[in-house]
């Protein structure tokens, strides 16, 4: 591909990735371009998400199981997007993978990325229902993506409700609180195990909003993670 082309975004699209931004590897800041390994012989770095509902559905349809069905059939449908789209074009795919890629970074440099007072990422059309699902080194040669230039909601939102809505009261001191959380979420029959009610509360893109299926997968992971964590924590450290 030694002319520049424009970005093949049609198969993703209909595969539920709907979110797909193009960075050229030599424009990226020091920082973030050392969390991606070796980039030696890619020219660019193909940031791939999703938006609304319609990636787990094709995950559900697809009938993959397992302990990561989301990324798992990410991963094979970035694959044979580059087998039937882009034969010949070398790839990597850094993430999902062991690499640490700064994602939070990328996103807010494609714009996609405001950060909410619940902490997880918003944007003006979305709301907080998205998430990076692929991160691809590539000698590529598209035309590289401009950054979508949308504000943060939060910052014109009048009443938050995220924060009154958090039964924790996690955001009542004007800042998040991770230990109020954690603990609420913790409580035998917590009501924040599998889903965030602050989240769920945002009035941003809730037509776009994750099924109930969907939100309990998400949420189901990270609450291992957290419990996992809190175990792995000597007792003193988590009174």
């Amino acid at each position: 591909m030694s002319e520049r082309s424009p970005f093949p975004a049609d198969f993703l699209d209909a595969a539920g990735l709907n979110r797909q931004h193009v960075f050229e590897l030599s424009a990226l800041p020091d920082e973030l371009r050392a969390t991606l390994g070796d980039t030696a012989g890619f020219d660019q770095l193909i940031m791939i998400g999703h938006g609304g509902r319609r990636l787990w559905e094709c995950v559900q349809a697809s009938g993959i199981g397992g302990e990561h069905p989301i990324d798992d059939y990410c991963q094979q449908t970035v694959g044979r997007w580059f087998a039937d789209c882009l034969p010949g074009v070398r790839f990597r795919i850094v993430y999902p993978g062991e690499t640490p890629v700064g994602l939070q970074a990328l996103g807010k440099l494609a714009g996609w990325h405001h950060a909410s007072p619940f902490m997880v990422g918003i944007d003006g059309e979305w709301g907080s229902w998205f998430a990076y699902r692929a991160v691809v080194l590539a000698n590529s040669r598209f035309w590289p993506f401009f950054a979508a230039h949308r504000s943060n909601p939060c910052l014109t939102c009048p009443d938050q409700p995220c924060i009154t809505a958090c039964p924790a009261e996690a955001m009542a001191d004007g800042q998040f609180s991770l230990p109020r959380c954690a603990g609420h979420r913790l409580q035998a029959g917590s009501d924040c195990a599998y889903g965030c009610q602050a989240r769920q509360a945002c009035p941003v893109g809730t037509e776009h909003r994750y099924d109930e299926a969907q939100i309990r997968h998400s949420y189901s992971r990270s609450l291992a993670m957290l419990q996992k964590y809190l175990a792995s924590k000597p007792a003193s450290d988590t009174q």
